[in-house]
């Protein structure tokens, strides 16, 4: 049986957190307070969905928790191309970012795909 800590998916979700939490941590508290607190939720909230659904053993709440996460990525740009607008992050860091969140769509588009294929 795959463990949790192989799956692509999550791999990629966990260093866009990580990624995502080294941007906020050096910020003043105002940032941090009124913006980070989002970004970074919005952010853990990819890894920690798809690691619930992996937890539950069951199709149907595993797809659940996977489009719970499908958004929260979707959530995750939106606050990037807002800290891009805010000048919080370089455009170099948003292209990067965004490129590594357009990868995770794709494939957990694709992982959905596979569990779905368990329902047939």
């Amino acid at each position: 049986m795959m463990k949790l800590e192989e799956l692509q998916v999550y791999q990629l979700a966990m260093r866009i957190g990580d990624e995502i939490w080294r941007i906020v941590d050096d910020r003043s508290y105002f940032v941090k307070d009124a913006f980070g607190k989002q970004l970074i939720r919005s952010a853990d909230s990819i890894a920690a969905n798809i690691a619930e659904g992996f937890g539950r053993y069951h199709y149907k709440e595993n797809l659940n928790f996977c489009y719970y996460s499908r958004g929260s990525l979707k959530e995750t740009v939106t606050w990037l191309t807002k800290a891009l607008n805010r000048n919080l992050i370089s455009k170099e860091k948003f292209t990067e970012l965004n490129q590594l969140c357009e990868l995770l769509s794709v494939k957990l588009n694709n992982y959905i795909k596979t569990i779905g294929s368990g329902l047939r």
